[in-house]
């Protein structure tokens, strides 16, 4: 199944991760202006309860990486490198990815937990408190900012800004995302069940939940 995450072309498939398991993966295009080539992004999930589920998404990166190349399918990876990667929020600020390489077809891959996306400088949980905090508690720009490890790293109404932005276009501005969220509030605190890949509706997935459902453009 094909979805949009910030304009990148993402392909749900399964791979092998010490037994079958579903993993987002990312093509990335042999030319990418203004950056090196990353190869391919697989994105690792974690089954968490809700409240284990914020301090440790990112220990997904820390586990043995999946031998199954999603390119050519073959069980050819083998382990590339480490690297950190900002990821800031309530419990985070850098955290360790792994890297691997097929010895078949020679693509490089990077695992990213999935609550990290590529390029990015703060988690989806940190992006899903600030929809918590400017829809539901009606916080300004500025007191809607989610906590975050680093003091010095307190996104600005301006990152919020385009965050928000990515998610929905709607005229008067983010008029069918502020819908959304109240809707999805209303089914957290009523306890209502929704699953999506690894995750079950909670307020730490709610931003996740909406960039499988981009655009939300009316």
């Amino acid at each position: 199944m094909r979805s949009c995450l910030q304009g990148f072309d993402i392909l749900s498939v399964e791979i092998s991760k010490g037994g079958e398991g579903s993993a987002w993966v990312r093509f990335l295009p042999d030319e990418n202006p203004g950056r090196a080539s990353s190869g391919t992004i697989v994105f690792i999930s974690r089954s968490e309860a809700p409240g284990k589920l914020v301090a440790d998404w990112a220990d997904a990166a820390a586990e043995p990486i999946p031998r199954r190349c999603p390119v050519c399918s073959r069980d050819e990876v083998i382990g590339h490198g480490r690297r950190r990667k900002q990821a800031h929020d309530e419990h985070h600020d850098w955290i360790g990815i792994r890297r691997g390489i097929c010895r078949a077809c020679r693509k490089t891959i990077t695992f990213l937990p999935v609550f990290s996306l590529p390029y990015t400088h703060y988690s989806l949980i940190a992006r899903s408190e600030a929809l918590r905090r400017y829809f539901i508690e009606d916080c300004c720009w500025e007191a809607a900012a989610p906590p975050v490890k680093d003091p010095n790293r307190v996104p600005d109404a301006s990152s919020l800004h385009r965050w928000f932005r990515a998610l929905d276009s709607s005229q008067p501005p983010f008029s069918f995302l502020r819908r959304t969220v109240l809707v999805l509030d209303e089914w957290i605190r009523g306890g209502q069940v929704l699953r999506h890949g690894h995750g079950q509706l909670s307020w730490p997935t709610v931003f996740p939940l909406l960039q499988r459902v981009w655009p939300l453009r009316i």
